[in-house]
């Protein structure tokens, strides 16, 4: 009875996914030395990641649909959370192996997927039953203007963020910070950039009372783009504190427009159709990525600082086309 009530519910998908990535992360890790298994299993994990991010959002707005703005920003929150923390495990276990850290991460994932099956759906969250009817193809979402205007906006986003994760890391050691620090400053230093998108977010969903979600989106990724164009200059200018609240800044607005672009997707489909139109979205976002990391990470040794003029486009492209499309919708 109970596989009958919760057989269309979302949390099962989030669980299983979860479960089976934590499984590949754990193979990933006792398998370390097989190069070609390596890459499948972690081909594996992010194949199970599509089941439990998208997922995970449609959930969180199921709570709190009129303010998932403010929702999302505690999810994407703990995502950017989990992002810096390898850097954290690093500061506060330099001497583990790394398996030991991607098995506590397999842990984690365990407890998450048991946590969200004892919390279930939102109230508001609809049923589909066996025999109702069906709620439709999310790829019509993007049929609205206003979807495919977020989505661009979402997407500029996504060329930069997780680039500048990747590559964070060696630019700062290009700069003078980690002399900030005696020893492992190179991971507080990054660890302590990334872990402040959380409070990005964080503030970024409080002004959601009063602001909409696309300027609090907007501004974030403005504040981004401003960051990637002055990087070369700042690095050479700024004393080392300024430096660092500079990338602190940085840090805390690359994120900060993720959960309101997620926001704004999700008011513009029908709530049945949120899960898929989402996953589509963070799909082609990721995909985005991997051409981003990619360019960015040949581009570095040549380039320097100058590389975060690679991830300009991004902020540049996504607030051009935001505003366009929008503007041609209405």
């Amino acid at each position: 009875m109970l596989f009958r009530a919760t057989v269309f519910c979302e949390e099962p998908i989030f669980c299983l996914s979860a479960l089976l990535g934590a499984a590949f992360n754990a193979w990933f890790a006792c398998l370390s030395g097989d190069f070609s298994a390596a890459i499948a299993l972690r081909f594996a994990v992010g194949v199970c990641l599509a089941g439990v991010y998208p997922i995970g959002m449609k959930l969180i707005i199921s709570w709190a649909p009129d303010r998932a703005g403010a929702a999302l920003a505690l999810l994407v929150g703990m995502l950017t959370l989990g992002s810096a923390l390898p850097h954290g495990l690093r500061i506060m276990a330099a001497q583990w192996p790394w398996q030991y850290v991607m098995a506590g991460s397999s842990v984690l994932a365990g407890i998450a997927a048991v946590m969200v099956i004892y919390l279930g759906n939102g109230p508001h969250l609809p049923m589909r039953r066996p025999g109702g009817p069906n709620p439709g193809n999310p790829l019509h979402a993007f049929r609205d203007p206003q979807f495919r205007a977020i989505a661009v906006g979402y997407f500029g986003h996504m060329w930069e963020l997780y680039a500048f994760w990747t590559i964070l890391p060696m630019l700062v050691a290009r700069s003078p910070l980690p002399s900030l620090f005696e020893t492992q400053g190179i991971s507080a230093l990054a660890f302590a950039i990334i872990g402040v998108g959380a409070i990005g977010c964080v503030f970024g969903g409080v002004l959601t009372r009063w602001v909409d979600s696309a300027r609090v989106a907007l501004s974030a990724l403005a504040i981004s783009g401003v960051c990637c164009f002055l990087l070369p200059f700042a690095a050479d200018a700024l004393s080392r504190g300024c430096l660092l609240v500079f990338f602190l800044i940085w840090g805390a607005a690359v994120v900060a427009d993720s959960p309101q672009f997620s926001a704004l997707a999700a008011k513009t489909c029908p709530l049945p159709l949120v899960g898929g139109a989402l996953a589509i979205q963070n799909s082609i976002g990721f995909a985005l990525t991997v051409a981003s990391i990619t360019l960015v990470s040949t581009l570095l040794g040549d380039l320097g600082m100058k590389t975060s003029w690679v991830l300009l486009p991004g902020p540049v492209l996504g607030i051009i086309g935001f505003l366009s499309l929008r503007r041609s919708s209405r």
